[in-house]
């Protein structure tokens, strides 16, 4: 599962081949979430709320290089780190 940001301890991974629809995996610490990028909506899991904040604003500010790295990982592509929230 391809790292591509980590900023305050929490780090964003997409898989490979993963299913549809588009998203990324976020951790921090024991928690772990599932977003989407289409709707900017949790699938599933949780964080706590400040860095459920972080990951949210990070992904609005990303949001077209998430979807690029998604056409990259449907196809197995090296995906392109992005910039992590500062």
């Amino acid at each position: 599962m391809p790292e591509i940001s980590r900023f305050f301890g929490i780090i964003v991974t997409m898989y490979y081949n993963d299913h549809p629809p588009p998203h990324f995996h976020a951790r921090y610490g024991n928690d772990a979430i599932t977003y989407r990028l289409d709707l900017m909506t949790v699938m599933e899991g949780s964080l706590p709320p400040r860095a459920m904040g972080m990951v949210v604003e990070w992904a609005q500010a990303h949001r077209d290089e998430l979807l690029a790295d998604w056409e990259l990982a449907e196809s197995r592509q090296p995906l392109n780190p992005i910039e992590p929230l500062k």
